[in-house]
């Protein structure tokens, strides 16, 4: 494709920009090998990519700390299942109004600049929500809130740098090491939060594990990681891309078929996996409590055996799904250029009914109820990396920030911005239909 050619944004699943892909990499090919079109090494783009991942660790695994130690916030500030719900509510929801600005921003400056202050404020606020008085639940909302800020300023740029970086199959494998940090990271949370919480016997110690992290992954970004050339590993140098206004950049993405449909798949996917994240451990300590497992629990550590289970589960399937997608994705592509998103199709449609059989059988069979959680998280994560190669490969480079932001506002908006609450609702509803009953 010349670059005078029109480029569209709405061919699905198979693009100019693919196709402008396959000849980037061709004439990323003749050049030396000491000099690649992206201006990056290939050691340091290497190094890049493990930066990148190293903070995506970081991030969810913040993100689902709270998770891991929910019981004991519940008690520690008195508070019912609604208010606590909140905690994951707020944060996405700075999280996915703030991400637009970002993705603003990192189509048309310095993404390493604004990564490396976003990531700084995250790690400050997250110290201070550590610090949170009892009597002061309103300010351990704010600070989680204001936690969104730090991540939307990364979520929104990190893949782009990878975009920029590699093509083609090179570019799936490396957003696959990206991707995996999604539900390792989440685990990790979990883990982190549970165990913390147990040695120390108080939850606020969980908090203050990852902004001490944080730092160094500020370090290494400033030293380490490079800015890429946009669009020039896919023979579209920087100077030569047309830059257009925000609204002609939302226009163009709201008629490209193949991003609005990932997007709408991928807000299911969020759904599913917010309202699991903030309650599957406290859900599998009340069945073990109804049961007769376990006795019920008013102070310490509460759910720490199921947050450290849920914790490993949520690691070993999110390398499973993740690795598999990608690979069920490769080997179908052989037969139709549609195998990516018949992938995250069949991995959402065999994710559904094994979490359903997981809340079934939760009130007879602890055992049962964890193989069911494994098979349904491990086909729900084979969505992840897939669905970032469709959003990259779909939308041309100067747009990718902004594309990465839309589909970040939509699957949290109508996704896990409201899930959570909703499900801690219901369960107060459910409860207090018990009682009348």
């Amino acid at each position: 494709m010349s670059l005078g050619e029109p480029t569209s944004d709405s061919t699905p699943f198979f693009s100019d920009d693919s196709e402008a892909e396959e000849q980037g990499g061709g004439a990323a090919g003749q050049r030396p090998q000491e000099e690649p079109a992206s201006g990056v090494s290939h050691v340091r783009a290497l190094l890049t990519v493990f930066i990148l991942f190293f903070i995506n660790l970081l991030n969810y695994m913040d993100r689902f700390t709270v998770a891991g130690v929910l019981t004991d916030i519940e008690n520690y500030f008195g508070i019912d299942d609604g208010k606590s719900g909140l905690l994951q509510t707020v944060f996405i929801c700075s999280y996915m109004f703030l991400a637009p600005v970002f993705g603003y921003l990192g189509d048309r400056y310095n993404r390493k600049l604004i990564m490396s202050v976003g990531i700084t404020f995250w790690s400050a606020v997250t110290l201070a929500s550590s610090y949170t008085p009892k009597e002061h639940f309103w300010a351990l909302l704010l600070t989680r809130g204001l936690v969104g800020v730090g991540e939307a300023s990364y979520s929104t740029i990190a893949p782009t740098i990878i975009a920029d970086l590699y093509v083609k199959g090179k570019r799936t494998n490396m957003l696959s090491v990206f991707y995996f940090a999604i539900p390792v990271g989440s685990g990790l949370g979990y883990i982190v939060g549970s165990q913390v919480g147990r040695v120390t016997q108080d939850w606020h110690w969980a908090l203050r594990v990852t902004p001490g992290l944080g730092v160094i992954a500020v370090l290494l970004l400033i030293f380490v990681v490079k800015e890429p050339k946009r669009g020039a590993i896919e023979a579209r140098p920087e100077h030569h891309l047309h830059q257009t206004s925000w609204l002609a950049d939302l226009r163009a993405l709201s008629t490209n078929h193949s991003f609005v449909l990932s997007t709408l798949g991928f807000t299911a996917v969020a759904f599913v996996t917010g309202s699991l994240a903030l309650w599957a451990p406290t859900f599998l300590f009340r069945a073990a409590v109804f049961t007769g497992e376990k006795e019920p629990c008013v102070e310490g550590n509460c759910a720490s055996s199921e947050s450290l289970l849920f914790g490993i589960i949520t690691c070993v399937t999110g390398i499973l799904g993740v690795a598999s997608g990608v690979q069920v994705s490769r080997q179908l592509r052989k037969k139709t250029a549609r195998a990516d998103p018949l992938v995250c199709a069949a991995g959402l449609l065999l994710s559904a009914p094994f979490l359903y059989l997981a809340i079934v059988f939760a009130q007879t069979s602890t055992i049962a109820t964890y193989v069911f959680i494994f098979l349904g998280e491990t086909f729900l994560s084979m969505n992840w990396a897939v669905v970032a190669d469709i959003l990259l490969y779909v939308v041309v480079p100067t747009r990718r920030s902004t594309a990465e932001a839309l589909q970040i506002v939509i699957s949290h908006l109508l996704g896990d911005a409201g899930s959570p609450y909703m499900i801690g609702v219901v369960q107060m509803f459910s409860l207090g239909l018990q009682l009348l009953l």
